[in-house]
């Protein structure tokens, strides 16, 4: 593949992801807080949807076409603790990575303070990589649950998409979406749905 076609191909990715974020709503703050409060469940049901549709496209790439898989090694250290660095940045800033150039380009003005700290906190990470490096040297196997149950890997897959599938079902039934967004779903504002509304009575 050429450079060219690759940087196509990533901007191409970008606009459907960019798109798709914005459309879920999983970038505003107030989403990101409620999840982490329990209070909705729009993001996780998000995350759900979109393992589910990996979780296809690399069974059909990999029992269909050969793909190969590259599983990445179970590092118990860097998991955990990396984890909660992450969940807390996220709990505390109201957006993750994924997210904070869709804050800005919406119009938050916080989500320049994020991104400017995510910057800051890569370029220390940078600095410190070999005692960090050094603190969570550890050696991780390399063995996929297809592995451990010795099935193929896309019947694994396809079953575990399907137990999601469950799952998001369950959960839209108990906390549907429109709900938990609120009134405004549609992206009008209240003035501008009674305008329609009454727009459509008059017709």
């Amino acid at each position: 593949m050429s450079l060219l076609n690759a940087i196509l191909i990533g901007l191409a990715t970008g606009i459907v992801f960019g798109f798709a974020l914005e459309k879920s709503r999983v970038f505003e703050p107030g989403i990101i807080f409620g999840q982490m409060q329990l209070r909705n469940f729009i993001m996780l049901k998000m995350f759900f949807a979109a393992v589910i549709a990996g979780l296809i496209v690399i069974a059909v790439m990999h029992g269909a076409y050969g793909v190969k898989l590259n599983l990445k090694p179970l590092l118990f250290k860097a998991d955990i603790i990396g984890g909660l660095i992450l969940g807390v940045g996220v709990a505390l800033a109201g957006a993750c990575p994924g997210t904070t150039l869709a804050q800005i380009g919406a119009g938050y003005r916080d989500a320049w303070f994020v991104l400017l700290g995510g910057l800051t906190g890569a370029l220390v990470y940078g600095y410190f990589d070999a005692p960090i490096s050094a603190f969570f040297n550890e050696s991780g196997q390399r063995v996929g649950l297809d592995q451990l149950l010795g099935l193929p890997f896309w019947s694994v897959a396809l079953g575990f998409a399907v137990v999601l599938v469950f799952v998001l079902i369950i959960l839209e039934r108990q906390w549907a979406w429109p709900n938990e967004i609120g009134r405004n779903y549609d992206g009008l504002k209240e003035s501008d749905s009674n305008a329609a509304t009454d727009g459509q009575a008059k017709s």
